[in-house]
């Protein structure tokens, strides 16, 4: 997907990179997806009584800087990875997707999301909450500075492990 700098994204430019993103993850071609990342990624998932606390003075369910990031995806990659093997599958359906900031580098962008997470011999789990994204502009097409995924449940107990990629 390759952006023209020059010219202003829309929704639906947007729209289909988060497709695109939802459809590698669902797929587990996590490798693809890492392609997506900015070198100075990150990924964040706070806990759900501190939205919008800080990773560095608050606790997070996920924290990751780019090298965490990858070393998340070599782990997921592994079939030794009791936490997922089998994979679990997902279904990620993305709606009100929103750009919220717009430079000409950088992009904020905000998106609904439900994730549907089947695994075997557990009930079906429902992840549902707000992306947000800080996406960068470049001659490639956009990649992931910042992902943020906000849950919407009161207790995280009841959704079990986030050992894939929300």
């Amino acid at each position: 997907m390759s952006t023209d700098l020059l010219q202003p994204l829309t929704r639906a430019d947007i729209e289909d990179f988060l497709f695109m993103e939802a459809d590698l993850l669902d797929e587990w071609k996590l490798d693809a997806w890492l392609q997506l990342l900015t070198p100075d990624a990150q990924y964040f998932i706070p806990s759900n009584d501190a939205l919008q606390g800080s990773h560095r003075t608050t606790l997070f369910t996920i924290a990751d800087n780019a090298e965490r990031i990858r070393q998340r995806v070599i782990r997921l990659n592994d079939p030794n990875c009791h936490a997922e093997f089998p994979q679990s599958r997902t279904r990620r359906l993305i709606t009100n997707v929103r750009i919220l900031d717009s430079s000409d580098e950088l992009v904020t962008i905000s998106a609904n999301f439900v994730c549907y997470r089947y695994r075997r011999h557990e009930r079906i789990r429902e992840y549902v909450g707000k992306y947000r994204y800080i996406l960068l502009r470049t001659e490639d097409g956009l990649r992931i500075r910042e992902r943020r995924v906000f849950l919407d449940a009161h207790e995280l107990a009841s959704l079990g492990s986030v050992s894939f990629i929300l």
